[in-house]
């Protein structure tokens, strides 16, 4: 059985450098780093988790994430969709309307997206706990 974590895999109890691979045409170290690619940086996760529970309109994305640049916001709709995370459709209507709204691939990356943002939570917890032990310098 193989437990592959940052480049390194147990097989047969010896821990071996696993060899890089390539995805669609791009040479990759370890798997983390694959899956940190597709759905890292400061928007993908957050347009992701809004989608979980809902079809969303471009509009409706934009007022829900207020600091993300229309550039951004179109750029990582378009990577998201071109990694086969979300489905865009288009009506053909006056004025156009686009929805968007997870695909089975997007649904299963749901949860390691909320394993991320429950650490995180859990991390702004302790920094605020270890702040509030802290003496004030305006006493």
């Amino acid at each position: 059985m193989r437990y592959i974590l940052f480049g390194k895999y147990l097989h047969n109890q010896y821990l071996k450098t696993m060899p890089d691979f390539n995805y669609n045409g791009k040479i990759y170290y370890n798997p983390v780093q694959l899956v940190m690619e597709q759905i890292g940086g400061a928007w993908k996760a957050p347009i992701l988790w809004r989608l979980k529970d809902n079809t969303m309109r471009y509009g409706e994305l934009r007022k829900d994430i207020p600091h993300i640049s229309d550039k951004m916001l179109t750029s990582q709709l378009r990577e998201l969709e071109e990694n086969g995370f979300i489905h865009r459709k288009v009506y053909a209507v006056v004025p156009p309307k686009t929805e968007y709204s997870l695909t089975e691939q997007g649904k299963e990356i749901i949860e390691l997206i909320t394993t991320i943002r429950n650490y995180g939570l859990k991390m702004i917890e302790k920094q605020t706990k270890q702040n509030s032990k802290q003496p004030s310098l305006h006493t």
